[in-house]
């Protein structure tokens, strides 16, 4: 049996990542394709009590015990779901992934890419998602949407402007570095061109 494919969705808070994972997954379900749909920090037990801990905007979190729970959510995820999904020969739609901390904990946070990048090489046993779709907004029209959903906030969205600038800065570098994995969209588009531009960017997978 043919290994699986994993896809992973990057992108600042606000950039429609959950909405874009979701439309794959409906798509390709028509497609006659079985996607599997995870997010992280999640998809498995421990790895929710995690993400629980890392948004709680009650607790004080440091940097660099942030970007270890991170890892140590990604780790089980590996374990218990991503590996045997894709051994089965499964495509996944995987809702953030490693460039998320590389982005978030390691600019964002300035603890230092290459830093981060080692804790999740060992978090992952080097599993590298097969296309990354990176969905690129302006910091503000990502707080804009925010704002639009009424939610309360959790610990990471309540940082400042400079926070998020560094990890739009991060997610460009990311995506100059590897072109061949990470495909970046204009997130600000009608989400039907959206998800237009992602299954074109993933199609050579898919046949």
């Amino acid at each position: 049996m043919a290994r699986g494919t994993l896809i992973t969705i990057e992108g600042l808070d606000g950039a429609g990542k959950s909405t874009l994972a979701e439309a794959l997954q409906r798509e390709m379900a028509s497609r006659g394709v079985r996607a599997e749909l995870l997010r992280e920090p999640g998809g498995v037990d421990l790895a929710e009590r995690i993400r629980a801990l890392v948004k709680d905007p009650s607790l004080t979190v440091s940097p660099r015990a942030e970007a270890l729970l991170y890892a140590a959510a990604r780790a089980q995820l590996v374990a218990e779901r991503l590996e045997p999904l894709l051994e089965e020969g499964a495509v996944v739609l995987l809702d953030r992934f490693v460039d998320s901390s590389l982005a978030y904990q390691g600019a964002g946070r300035a603890l230092g890419v290459e830093q981060v990048r080692a804790i999740n090489v060992f978090a992952t046993g080097l599993l590298a998602p097969d296309r990354t779709l990176l969905l690129r907004i302006s910091p503000d029209a990502g707080r804009a949407r925010q704002r639009e959903r009424a939610l309360e906030p959790d610990r990471l969205e309540r940082e400042n402007e400079e926070f998020f600038e560094a990890i739009a800065c991060a997610y460009d570098e990311l995506a100059r570095e590897e072109p061949g994995r990470v495909r970046v969209i204009d997130a600000s588009q009608p989400a039907e061109q959206v998800l237009a531009d992602a299954l074109a960017a993933v199609q050579d997978l898919l046949v």
